[in-house]
Formats: structure tokens, C-alpha cells, sequence
């Protein structure tokens, strides 16, 4: 089978987003596909262009109106299925529906193409609640079209238990792991602190501020604390780290609040060793603790997946019947309320976790096992 996967837009070397994709597509390889990636970026002359297998097969041009022909040209990429005999196409929502993309994808049901849609994160209106006018206008209009998009897929796939989306029926999968692109944890104790670690592109949902006020509390109300690091790894956007917003105060204001400065390390982004070297530095993983401020209750997070991997043990608040009754997981409350620190201590204080035993796991969870379950369900919808 020939597939298409489909993504719009480009790819860095520090997204775990983009390591995603990468990872989906050696998956569906795997299974003996032959796979081609498209996606938008743009060129060493900095012109807008479309690609497929790091090929050009449409220059926008760098003009003012070469991102509004991105937007709504998909000819190319329909010539490219259609002179390529692509038989399958996988695309990874956007918030992006619109009319053009609705026709790109009716035009391919015309030819036989099977189409499903990936919703990375369902329901997701409320994370775009923090987000500047022109991204909250653009999501009004995926909202005005994602029904009638819905029409032209033969599922929805999703990290959800949701049986429809957007009145579409889905194709309910975990995120998944690659086993050959995640080492084992291998902790390396240097003294007797404990390490924390959080790795992200930090938003709202991830509620580290609750960690960083867990912390603080910590400090504040024990006699005879321990020393405990909080790492976080990852970009941290201005409104979480220096601004009030409707949640909180800003990490650093809450940092400062407690004199807690040496305890919570920003690393920025990092990825191959510089990553590994952190997480062996750490005993504990971090999960999203708010995923409730965007209204989402049952999620299968990839992050959950990679500290499984990796072999550590993780907090998180949402719901993942993946890992929700595993003994390495502590569960924190869907709230506001500081992460209880100490809890965590007792917890890693009696239990004594293998890396090894929590990798296998997650061995059912691979790429190449979930991408196998979304084509067979998809052809087997469609036929």
C-alpha cells in the first residue's frame, strides 16, 4: 500500500511533534507501506514551499500573498497522490479546515484515496483560550468547517475514548513509543537529593505551577526538608514564566514568592545526550498536572509514554487507562491545589522501580503496533 502522510507544517529538531511524526512514519514502514512524507517549510532562499520526501513539489514564492496560497492551494499535493497511485492518506489536524482543504480531500474520495484525519489532542477549543486574536480567529474558522471536513475522512483518529468527533466516527489509538530512539533511564545519584524532571513545550495544561508551588509549600512547612530539584526541559513561554494569567502568577513571581531559586532549573530546549544526561540525573517524571484547564479529562499523552519508556516513574492528573492502575504512577488530583511534595517522597521512598520492568510495559505501544490498528481499521471502514 502507497501512503501519504500529511502534514502542514514543518519540522525542528527540538519538537517532540516532530520527532512524533518522524517515529508514525517509521511505524507504518514497518509494516512493509511505502511511505511518503509531505509538509510545508520553506526554502534556503526563504520561499514558501511544499514538500514531499524533502523534494519541492509547489514554490509559493516569498510575496505577500505566498502564505494565503499555502493556506488554499492543495493542487499539488492531489497530483502528487493521483500521478503516485497514493491509496491511503494520513494528515495531522492543523485547526486548519476550510474550504479548499474540503475539496482537496473530496477530490480524493472522487479517485478512491482513503482519508483519516489525526486530532492530536480532542476536545481542543480551550487551549486556544491564551492565544493571540489572530490564532483564536483562525480556529473560528476550522470551526465554521471541521463538521464538513469530518464528512470527506473515513474516521477521525484519536488519543481519546471518543466514539465521534465532530460527528465523524474515529479510530481510537494510544500514542505511541520507538523503542530504538528512547534509552533506559540510568540514574546516576550524586548525592542524596531528589531530582525532578519535566519535559515540555510549556503551556497552561502541563500546571507546572503547581509543582513550583508544591515546592514552595514544601520548604515552607517542613522542619527538616530534603533537597529537591525541579528540571525543567523545554521552551517556557513569556505568560508562564514572568506573567500573571488566570491561573497563576507566573512561575518566576511564584519562585520568588517562596525563595526557591536554586530549586527549580530551567534548561531550555535539549534533545540526544544533553536530554539523556538530565534525565539520568532525575528519579521522578512530571506529566501534565492541569490538563483540566482545557477541558480535557481522558488523554493518552506521549510523554506519559516516553517516562514509561525511559523507564521512570511519573505524576500526571488526567485520565490514561493506559497507566492509571500501573504501580509506578502516582495520580495527583484534577485541581488547583499545590502538588503535595511530600507525597511524592514517600512514594519514591518505597517503592523501588527496575527502568527494565516499566519499559516492557509499554512494549504493546509501539509505533508500528498502533499505525498497523489505524490502517486495518480504516481500509476495513471503507470497504
Amino acid at each position: 500500500m502507497k501512503i501519504l502522510f500529511l502534514v502542514y507544517h514543518g519540522f525542528s529538531d527540538y519538537s517532540g511533534i516532530s520527532k512524533k511524526i518522524h517515529y508514525q512514519v517509521k511505524g507504518l514502514r514497518e509494516n512493509g507501506y511505502e511511505v511518503h512524507l509531505c509538509y510545508y517549510g520553506f526554502d534556503s532562499r526563504g520561499h514558501r514551499c511544499r514538500y514531499v520526501d524533502d523534494e519541492v513539489i509547489k514554490d509559493y514564492g516569498k510575496d505577500r500573498w505566498a502564505g494565503l496560497r499555502q493556506r488554499t492551494d492543495y493542487g499539488c499535493v492531489y497530483d502528487y497522490c493521483k500521478l503516485n497511485g497514493i491509496q491511503f492518506v494520513y494528515a495531522r489536524c492543523f485547526q486548519n479546515a476550510n474550504p479548499w482543504l474540503i475539496r482537496f480531500f473530496r477530490d480524493l474520495n472522487k479517485i478512491g484515496v482513503c482519508s483519516v484525519t489525526e486530532i492530536p489532542t480532542y476536545p481542543y477549543d480551550e487551549e486556544f483560550a491564551s492565544f493571540p486574536f489572530s490564532v483564536r480567529m483562525e480556529l473560528k474558522v476550522d470551526q465554521l468547517f471541521r463538521r464538513r471536513l469530518g464528512r470527506e475522512m473515513v474516521a477521525f483518529v484519536t488519543f481519546s475514548d471518543a466514539e465521534k468527533i465532530f460527528g465523524q466516527r474515529t479510530i481510537r489509538i494510544s500514542n505511541g513509543v520507538d523503542f530504538d530512539n528512547i534509552p533506559i533511564h540510568q540514574f546516576q545519584s550524586q548525592d542524596d537529593a531528589v531530582h525532578l524532571i519535566g519535559v515540555a513545550e510549556v503551556h497552561l495544561w502541563h500546571g507546572y505551577d503547581r509543582l513550583i508551588k508544591g515546592i514552595g509549600e514544601y520548604y515552607k512547612n517542613t522542619d527538616a526538608p530534603r533537597n529537591v530539584y525541579f528540571h525543567i526541559v523545554g521552551g517556557v513561554a513569556p505568560d508562564d514564566r514572568y506573567k500573571d494569567n488566570e491561573y497563576h502568577q507566573g512561575f518566576q513571581n511564584i519562585i520568588d514568592h517562596y525563595g526557591i531559586q536554586d530549586r527549580i532549573i530551567f534548561h531550555g530546549t535539549l534533545f540526544g545526550e544533553e536530554l539523556d544526561k538530565v534525565f539520568n540525573q532525575c528519579q521522578f517524571a512530571i506529566g501534565s498536572l492541569a490538563r483540566h484547564r482545557s477541558g480535557i479529562t481522558v488523554i493518552k499523552t506521549l510523554k506519559n509514554r516516553e517516562y514509561a519508556t525511559r523507564g521512570l516513574p511519573f505524576i500526571y492528573s488526567e485520565q490514561d487507562s493506559d497507566f492509571d492502575h500501573q504501580p509506578y504512577v502516582l495520580k495527583a488530583p484534577a485541581d488547583e491545589t499545590p502538588i503535595n511534595v511530600q507525597q511524592i517522597l514517600d512514594f519514591i521512598d518505597s517503592h523501588q522501580f527496575e527502568p527494565q520492568e516499566i519499559r516492557k510495559t509499554v512494549e504493546h505501544l509501539t509505533w508500528k503496533i498502533q499505525m498497523k490498528r489505524v490502517v486495518d481499521e480504516a481500509t476495513a471502514m471503507n470497504s
